[in-house]
């Protein structure tokens, strides 16, 4: 009697097993499938100022809202008005900076948000850091020469800067260190402010943070 419960006690066991085994791959698959898609990302332009890195920024965080993603785009100056304040430009304080844009971003990340980064972050060290930090991390080099950015440059901050009235300013008197493997390389003196986001889009689509059929009927 005895070993017949007990035989049957091993069944119920067996069965049990079976069923949470494979309760759990189904939650597993089913997770998989919903937040493969719908987990959170931090996209992180880098480049000159003047670069185009906000501006490609502002093009796709609004085809990602229109696929049902949340969003938050933080900005460079933005950031340093409000989360920065009273920083300058020395290396510590940027690196303080871009520190603070990565502690919020992972933040954003961690709870399904793609958190898009638009901030010069001219030193490769820092940058990886926030990406160790991160995890889910893109970085999108947004790289244009330096006379193109001059160019482009409506505050007059490199003439500024040239003429010795702003010191420390990235590409003049301050260093900009090129990503050696961004995720995406956008050259925007040579493409379409469409072309960029297409090609950030793509590569999205490419690492799996994108569902390939979300793109469709975006614009």
């Amino acid at each position: 009697m005895l070993y017949s419960f007990s035989r049957g006690m091993e069944v119920v066991v067996l069965t049990m097993q079976k069923f949470l085994f494979i309760l759990l791959v189904n939650l597993i698959n089913n997770y998989i499938e919903e937040d493969a898609m719908g987990r959170g990302v931090t996209v992180w332009f880098t480049g000159l100022s003047g670069s185009g890195k906000s501006t490609l920024a502002e093009a796709i965080a609004p085809r990602l809202r229109q696929m049902g993603r949340k969003v938050e785009v933080l900005d460079g100056d933005e950031v340093r008005t409000n989360l920065s304040k009273g920083l300058g430009f020395s290396k510590a304080d940027r690196d303080t900076n871009i520190r603070r844009i990565g502690w919020v971003a992972k933040l954003l990340t961690r709870n399904g948000v793609v958190a898009i980064t638009a901030a010069i972050s001219p030193y490769k060290e820092t940058r990886a850091w926030c990406r160790a930090e991160i995890g889910d991390f893109v970085e999108v080099f947004v790289d244009c020469p330096l006379e193109e950015c001059e160019k482009r440059d409506k505050k007059g901050l490199y003439a500024k800067a040239r003429a010795g009235e702003i010191k420390q300013f990235t590409g003049i008197d301050d260093p900009y260190e090129s990503p050696d493997q961004a995720e995406v390389v956008v050259k925007t003196a040579a493409e379409t402010e469409e072309e960029s986001a297409q090609k950030i889009l793509g590569r999205l689509v490419e690492l799996g943070h994108l569902d390939p059929k979300g793109l469709k009927g975006v614009n």
